[in-house]
C-alpha cells in the first residue's frame, strides 16, 4: 500500500491545525463499478489514518504496549463530498473536537492533494481501552496533557459543518423526492 504517516511535530499543534497525518494514493482495487472510490475504501483510508494520529497525540505503539491499552472505534459518520478516482493523490487531516480521559472525538478530512478539493470527512469517537478488561479505562496523564495542548489550538478552529451532520429525510423532501407520494 502507498500509504505513507506524515510525520508531524509537537508544534505542528499550533502552525498546522488540523494536523495532516497521512499521505496516500488511491488504490486500483478500491475501485467500483462507478469508476471511483468504493465508499468502504474511504473507511479504510481513514483507519489507516489513526495510527499515526494516535502516535502523533502520545498513544502510538510504544505507548500502548507499556501501558497495555488500546483504543476502539465507538462510531464513525462519513460524508461523501466529491470523487476521487485511481491513482489519484489524497491526505488525510484530523482536528481535535474534544476528549476526556476515557474518549477522543475527532474529524477527520480527506483533500485530494493534485487539485487540491474536498473529498470526505469522518467524524469519530476513540474510546480508551485497558487492554487485559477490554473495557474503556483512563488514559495515562502524558496523552492526557498532549490532548490538552492541541485542544488548546484547535478549540478555536471553525466546527466543520460535517459534525453531528443527521441523516434523515424530512416530511417537506417527501414530495420532491418521490412526485407520486405528493
Amino acid at each position: 500500500m502507498s500509504d505513507r504517516p506524515l510525520e508531524p511535530q509537537p508544534t505542528d499543534a499550533v502552525s498546522r491545525a488540523p494536523v495532516p497525518v497521512l499521505r496516500g494514493t488511491v488504490q486500483e482495487g478500491w475501485i467500483d463499478y462507478n469508476g471511483h472510490l468504493n465508499a468502504g475504501y474511504y473507511l479504510v483510508a481513514f483507519d489507516d489514518a489513526i495510527a499515526p494520529w494516535m502516535d502523533y497525540i502520545g498513544m502510538g505503539t510504544a505507548h500502548r504496549e507499556v501501558r497495555d491499552i488500546t483504543t476502539f472505534s465507538a462510531e464513525n459518520h462519513i460524508t461523501y463530498v466529491r470523487e476521487i478516482g485511481p491513482d489519484e493523490p489524497y491526505v488525510i487531516s484530523v482536528q481535535l473536537l474534544g476528549f476526556d480521559r476515557k474518549r477522543v472525538h475527532a474529524f477527520q478530512v480527506m483533500t485530494q492533494t493534485r487539485d487540491d478539493y474536498l473529498v470526505a470527512t469522518c467524524e469519530v469517537m476513540s474510546l480508551h481501552i485497558d487492554g487485559p478488561t477490554r473495557r474503556v479505562g483512563l488514559m495515562a496523564d502524558e496523552p492526557y496533557r498532549r490532548l490538552g495542548e492541541i485542544w488548546e489550538v484547535h478549540q478555536h478552529l471553525p466546527l466543520p459543518p460535517q459534525v453531528g451532520h443527521v441523516i434523515n429525510i424530512r416530511p417537506s423532501d417527501e414530495a420532491s423526492l418521490h412526485p407520486d407520494l405528493a
